[in-house]
């Protein structure tokens, strides 16, 4: 099991939303991705494998000067992260009979939206 957290003097607290990437194949997307998350504070959790190198260019400017404000964990696996989730799963897809607006989110535990 192995987690890496690229900002380590991010602070968690009042962080009650995570945004998880299950194995994300386009750079743009994960870097505009983590933009919104430094602008709410959010947790970003990326699960391998990646369909592009972390250092990737276009990631990068599609994050803009976020990525020091930004906490940023990776997991070599689906497994990796579950086993260290401490809070609601919540898996988001288009495909789900609910949307998650129907969903009640309690405040007393974090939400991880996968």
């Amino acid at each position: 099991m192995r987690k890496e957290i690229l900002n380590p003097t991010y602070k968690e607290e009042n962080s009650r939303n995570h945004v998880v990437l299950f194995q994300p194949q386009i750079p743009q997307n994960t870097g505009n991705i983590a933009r919104t998350c430094a602008a709410t504070n959010a947790p970003l959790h990326i699960i391998k494998p990646m369909g592009f190198p972390i250092d990737d260019r276009k990631m990068k400017r599609a994050g803009l000067d976020y990525w020091d404000k930004l906490d940023v964990r990776f997991y070599d696996s689906l497994e990796d992260f579950v086993a260290q989730c401490q809070g609601k799963l919540h898996l988001i897809s288009k495909f789900a009979d609910k949307i998650y607006s129907e969903e009640t989110y309690a405040d007393d535990q974090p939400h991880y939206f996968l």
